[in-house]
């Protein structure tokens, strides 16, 4: 797996899930204008369906499987790829895994089945439309590996194989039963069905790549996609792959946290990435819908700020012909991302901060992964996040979230890190082991137990007090009682109330007053590690309140002398920097998500930048400074390894460019 893969930079996923009870698949369907059609929307590459979730097959084969509606003869899998590669747009070929409606209902005893031995369905009853989940430990991985090895055949040389719904799915049938039994687990344990059911998945997953690896080894290497797994796990599994593909559709359910906090955690790993978003207004499915423009912008750039590359999800109408509106707003915002491309390819995002967090949370980033996140996209530090076991002595700060846990291993990692010169911040439960004393002895303090006080208030002192008032900041969540050692101190006394209410024992509408500052801190420092008390990461992801932030960012200051940007932009602005030869460029987005529903965020507006003043490090006095792509040029100053300029951006993306 050394060879280079060839890699897209613009895509469609061109979803296909087409009943049975459709009769007049494809009729309309014309290669050349199909092909066209992607190439004028500024498109490389176009995810094709082999088989959808209803299990139903797409090219000529003599299995019982191919689509009722699609007409004697007709090819259409064959016709897609052949129009694609002509116009030189590579067809990557989509097969469904765990839905399948066609060998479900053929084979009854290959669905998985819940302990109570109901069949596992997206639905909430039998009445309700919805797949049906495959048992991968049953016969029907079999199945499905005939139906990949006949499409890598068939269609030799692949440019790419995505294989859909591959999450871990336990399953109680007789199949898995058996299997657990072999293996030694006890099938009436969840967490010994967790397992199986993860065993399960790594093994089909390994089988299904050497299918492809070993058809594609006279061809040009193909990557083989397992979709629907949690990306907190690829720094286990990427030995099985050569790419990744990120699924965040915002509006879909993933919402505007997810991408951000996936995707670095992802570009860590050095593995080529793209991520998908969607055109629709909603999710999959949401079929005769459009989002904003400048949402769909916001989230391509986004997904290029990243070092990724980008892909739109799309669903094809069942008589084959493409949409001539989607494709419109498609190529209009792959047009400005065409143009940004070449100023930050083969670049390397910069990062200063690491955040570690446990992987086994899986992708949902929980209340103090998204307030990291967000604080920190937020105060336009430049970080990755990580798992406990990466490399960590490059970073020029750690953070430990309250959600993770320190065990030997890592304390053992923290304090060699700590030792050859970095700095760390751990925030609440993160500070204390399974004793409740600290995780560190050289974060300096002394642990009084638990706060007994649901609420507290922080008063910080004159050094990182910055932006904040002279003021007990009030601290939803609960924390524990420390103090300082010698030779460290408190940076945030905690407020403590009259008293704790109760039902019967309270005083005004919500929490008991401050009655008197404590002995107790809710922030220290001692040398280069910084612990809070209180979970203010998990306070901000959950009220967003922004002292918080605010403090955060100030105890940052702190221990980052030099961040690498500065500026005076708005809360919404997101910012990374990428460093490419002598060159450094600075992503700006500043758009407008908001709640506009239920369930539901929304960019409808891009969020102006007017002279905006932005300070970004860089090693010696530039040649010239631009705004891209456009090449505004801009009058810039050098001084104190920093160049400053002002920019404005009223379209929700630019790139500023600082050539040396």
């Amino acid at each position: 797996m050394n060879e280079k893969l060839v890699f897209p930079k613009r895509t469609v996923h061109l979803d296909f899930h087409t009943g049975p009870w459709i009769h007049d698949v494809a009729r309309d369907f014309d290669p050349d204008s199909f092909a066209r059609t992607f190439q004028e929307a500024n498109v490389d590459s176009v995810t094709v369906f082999a088989m959808c979730h209803h299990g139903h097959l797409y090219y000529n084969t003599k299995h019982p499987s191919r689509h009722p509606g699609l007409a004697g003869g007709m090819d259409l899998l064959e016709q897609q790829i052949d129009a694609l590669h002509r116009v030189g747009i590579r067809a990557p070929i989509y097969l469904s895994v765990q839905c399948n409606e066609y060998a479900a209902n053929e084979h009854p005893d290959w669905i998985a089945l819940k302990p109570d031995l109901q069949q596992v369905k997206w639905g909430s009853s039998a009445f309700t439309p919805g797949w049906q989940i495959m048992d991968m430990s049953s016969p029907y991985q079999d199945y499905l590996a005939e139906i990949l090895a006949e499409v890598l055949d068939r269609f030799a040389p692949v440019d790419g194989i995505f294989m859909d719904m591959c999450w871990d799915q336990p399953s109680s049938s007789k199949y898995a039963i058996e299997g657990m039994l072999k293996k030694g687990y006890d099938p009436r344990l969840e967490e010994h069905r967790l397992c199986y059911a993860r065993e399960v998945s790594l093994q089909y997953m390994e089988r299904y790549r050497q299918m492809v690896e070993e058809a594609q080894s006279k061809h040009k290497p193909a990557g083989t996609w397992f979709n629907s797994r949690p990306k907190t796990n690829l720094h286990l599994e990427k030995k099985l792959l050569r790419h990744v593909e990120i699924e965040a559709l915002p509006t879909g359910g993933w919402g505007y946290a997810y991408f951000p906090y996936v995707a670095r955690f992802v570009r860590p790993l050095g593995l080529p990435t793209l991520s998908h978003t969607g055109r629709f207004f909603k999710s999959w499915g949401d079929n005769t819908s459009l989002k904003p423009e400048m949402a769909l912008k916001y989230e391509c750039c986004q997904i290029l700020s990243q070092g990724m590359t980008n892909g739109v999800g799309d669903l094809l109408h069942p008589r084959g012909v493409p949409d001539k509106s989607v494709y419109e707003l498609i190529g209009g915002v792959y047009s400005h991302i065409k143009a940004c491309e070449p100023y930050v390819e083969e670049g390397t995002l910069v990062s200063q901060i690491a955040v570690i967090v446990d992987p086994e949370q899986g992708d949902n980033p929980g209340p103090s992964g998204l307030g990291v996140t967000r604080a920190l996209q937020q105060l336009r530090q430049q970080f990755d996040i990580v798992p406990p076991e990466f490399h960590i002595n490059e970073y020029e700060l750690v953070i430990i979230p309250e959600s993770t846990k320190v065990d030997l291993s890592l304390k053992s990692r923290l304090q060699t890190y700590l030792a050859s010169g970095g700095a760390l911040i751990v925030t609440g439960a993160a500070a204390l082991d399974e004793s409740g004393q600290p995780i560190l002895r050289e974060m300096g303090i002394e642990v009084h137990g638990l706060s007994p006080y649901s609420h507290t208030f922080l008063h910080a002192s004159p050094e990182v007090s910055h932006r904040l008032a002279d003021y007990g900041y009030v601290m939803y969540e609960k924390g524990f009682r420390m103090t300082p050692v010698s030779g460290a101190e408190s940076l945030v006394t905690i407020g403590e109330p009259y008293f704790q209410r109760e039902y019967n024992r309270f005083s005004g509408h919500e929490y008991t007053p401050e009655a008197q500052l404590s002995p107790y801190a809710a922030a220290v420092k001692n040398g280069k590690v910084i612990t809070f008390s209180v979970p203010i990461l998990e306070a901000y992801g959950k009220h967003a309140a922004p002292n918080y932030r605010q403090l955060l960012g100030n105890c940052i200051d702190l221990l980052i002398s030099q961040p690498l940007i500065r500026d005076e932009g708005p809360s919404s602005l997101e910012t990374t920097v990428v460093h490419k030869d002598d060159t450094v460029v600075v992503h700006l987005l500043s758009f407008s998500p908001q709640r506009r529903a239920d369930n539901l965020d929304i960019v409808e507006d891009a969020f102006p930048l007017i002279d905006m003043p932005i300070s970004v490090k860089a090693k010696k006095k530039p040649q010239r400074v631009f705004l891209a792509p456009n090449e505004q040029e801009l009058a810039f100053d050098y001084d104190g390894g920093y160049v400053s300029t002002r920019v404005t951006v009223l379209d929700g993306h630019a790139l500023l460019v600082i050539q040396q």
